[in-house]
């Protein structure tokens, strides 16, 4: 299983894969230059990506397609986007959820306040229009983020780790 950037023939699968986990499409395509897919063969089987705002960015579409959860895709992915934010020279990375609070936190994401997020993000289609007032708002310092070399990032399977 290979995490690669999204081409634009993975968009019919990748909104496919959103829809299936129940997960919000709009304005994901203006921000296809930061989008993470996670194969097995020729299936999308998850997914990632980040809006960039200057030194900002709101990591958004995390997805993995329920046959393939509790693998570690979800975990490979997450750390691929926080890997791909640090060489966007992103400082400052957000993200809402409604349910998967506990999840981020192991990355070291943190809940704030919406008062707390860049104003470019909070004007962003996620932020405004597509995600609940009751979304929790979360926050991570990317560049104190743990740095993870692209091999550990763009090959998943038979890892031994703790959780992988």
């Amino acid at each position: 299983m290979n995490i690669t950037p999204f081409t634009p023939d993975d968009w019919l699968l990748l909104l496919d894969l959103l829809k299936r986990v129940g997960l919000p499409r709009d304005g994901l395509e203006a921000h296809r230059e930061c989008t993470l897919v996670i194969r097995d063969g020729p299936t999308i089987i998850g997914c990632a990506a980040i809006e960039c705002y200057g030194g900002a960015g709101l990591l958004r579409s995390v997805a993995v397609d329920a046959a393939h959860r509790g693998r570690g895709v979800g975990e490979a992915l997450v750390r691929a986007a926080i890997e791909l934010a640090q060489r966007r020279g992103l400082h400052t990375l957000y993200l809402l959820t409604t349910s998967a609070a506990d999840y981020f936190a192991r990355f070291g994401f943190r809940a704030v306040s919406r008062d707390d997020v860049a104003l470019a993000v909070r004007q962003s289609v996620e932020f405004n229009d597509v995600c609940p007032a009751s979304a929790v708002v979360m926050q991570l310092d990317v560049q104190a983020g743990e740095s993870l070399d692209d091999s550990s990032l763009l090959i998943i399977g038979n890892d031994q780790r703790p959780g992988a």
